[in-house]
């Protein structure tokens, strides 16, 4: 047995339950507490598709890989999420082990593989006032 967890059974208590991240990696399957994150990643996977398709096969190969890791990632850091909703972001006088190893650089991974899909915001660019007051003027123009 490791001593690490001859120590941790020798102070008493049970064994810390999983975030469930890393088995969500390993198998592909989320750990049976946490089945509510699915239909949050099935949505977010079709969200991402009909903002780049509007269908699965309007998107090339690597879009397609890019939209899976993105779903694969985010179903680790919601269960990390989850698990630190139901315990605390301290153990002990430290950090969380599942934080301070990796959700950080699970979270900036995400926001690179979105930057690299080249999601925008869809609508109007932002205006200054002059520009403002000019469509305003324009607008005017057109209804006199």
């Amino acid at each position: 047995m490791d001593s690490r967890l001859a120590v941790r059974f020798k102070r008493g208590g049970r064994r810390p339950r999983s975030h469930g991240g890393y088995s969500y990696l390993a198998t592909g399957a989320l750990a049976e507490h946490r089945t509510n994150i699915l239909g949050y990643l099935m949505a977010v996977r079709q969200g991402l598709i009909q903002d780049l398709g509007p269908t699965e096969n309007d998107l090339s190969t690597a879009k397609i890989v890019l939209i899976d890791r993105i779903t694969t990632k985010l179903g680790v850091i919601r269960c990390v999420e989850e698990h630190i909703r139901e315990n605390s972001v301290m153990a002990g006088n430290e950090l969380a082990p599942c934080l301070k190893a990796s959700y950080l650089a699970y979270n900036n991974s995400l926001r690179l593989d979105l930057q690299a899909l080249g999601l925008e915001k869809k609508g109007e660019a932002i205006l200054t006032p002059y520009e403002i007051v000019e469509r305003e003027k324009r607008a005017e123009e057109a209804t006199t």
